[in-house]
């Protein structure tokens, strides 16, 4: 049978009080006596009363909580994030409500849906791969609940003046193409993602203005879309195999594209990085493990949780001259591991 749970009513018809009483005694109102808020919460110890967060958010205007959607929670870059997040929100007294939408819109909408019906004071956000209508996101603002976006932001947000913290994933891409180049590398394939999310149009863009500083001609031919999984990179790795000319080395705008495209070349019998050198973006956890070792972009996923939560705090502070939504853009790290060195240093 489904239990019933227990209500503010039932501990006053327990006591034979009024429900308002026993209300004001939890809320350890002055004008109730001692004697009654003891007999109160005995009450409501012994029938296991939990209040409704909800019904008191609602009363308050405030529940303490904020949202943060992620595309998904198996990325070390997002676990990252949510970690940097709570350690700067707890210390002022918010919990964290982490839903994924596993890059899926319908998902996505959901759960704005159930973060904005649960009175969160703001929702903090990474937008899903496949989301080209952001009119729920648009509800948010509406509603008027601060919200700050992470690593990915779409032009159409901007015009909501809302706060964001990014990677310069422009400068990411365009160090990693740079160092194959400095590699020896001038055939060099690129796994893009797909151009209507910010951060793949970047990295595509850093990876051409390398290859064009460097009098590098752009070949199109070298430039593929996938969704960047580690299936879809095993897929890319087959179909290099297919080409009539294999390229020098290749630059992942993910990790997973890159570590996927390399078990396959390894399984053929081409040598990593001699025959091609691999460059992904991230620095997920694995790619310190995998062999050879992958080199990387670092994304700060910590350091950009310190700055969404630092926006939306700025965001709900009393200091109004603190509350104008920023951007704040991170600087990228190049990790060089032996997928990409070419050139052995000397000892």
């Amino acid at each position: 049978m489904e239990s019933k749970k227990t209500t503010i009513h039932d501990i006053a018809n327990e006591l034979g009080v009024t429900a308002s009483t026993v209300s004001r005694a939890l809320q350890d109102h002055p004008r109730i006596s001692d004697s009654t808020k003891e007999e109160v919460l005995e009450m409501a110890e012994k029938l296991d009363y939990h209040p409704n967060s909800i019904a008191a958010a609602l009363r308050k205007g405030k529940s303490n909580i904020i949202g943060v959607i992620i595309p998904m929670a198996d990325r070390n870059f997002f676990a990252s994030v949510i970690r940097g997040v709570e350690e700067i929100v707890n210390k002022s007294g918010y919990r964290v409500i982490i839903s994924q939408s596993n890059d899926s819109p319908e998902r996505e909408k959901s759960n704005i849906k159930a973060l904005l019906e649960s009175q969160v004071d703001g929702i903090l956000a990474s937008y899903a791969k496949k989301t080209t209508d952001f009119d729920h996101y648009k509800e948010i603002a509406r509603q008027g609940v601060p919200l700050i976006l992470f690593d990915r932001l779409h032009e159409s947000l901007e015009s909501l003046e809302v706060g964001s913290v990014v990677i310069d994933d422009y400068l990411g891409a365009y160090k990693a193409t740079e160092h194959l180049i400095e590699q020896g590398c001038r055939r060099i394939a690129h796994f893009s993602g797909p151009q209507h999310v910010s951060i793949y149009k970047e990295r595509r863009r850093g990876y051409e203005e390398a290859l064009n500083r460097h009098n590098i001609p752009i070949d199109e031919r070298l430039i593929v879309e996938s969704n960047l999984k580690l299936e879809a990179g095993r897929r890319l790795g087959e179909e290099l195999l297919t080409w009539n000319q294999l390229p020098d080395a290749v630059f992942s705008s993910s990790d997973y594209g890159a570590v996927g495209a390399m078990e396959i070349l390894k399984e053929r019998g081409i040598k990593i990085p001699d025959d091609i050198a691999m460059v992904g973006f991230s620095n997920e956890s694995f790619t310190s493990f995998v062999d050879p070792g992958l080199t990387t972009i670092d994304q700060h996923g910590e350091k950009m949780g310190h700055f969404a939560a630092q926006l939306f705090l700025d965001q709900v502070s009393e200091d109004k001259d603190a509350r104008t939504p920023g951007k704040t853009v991170l600087n990228p790290q190049l990790i060089v591991r032996e997928s990409s060195l070419k050139k052995k240093v000397s000892a």
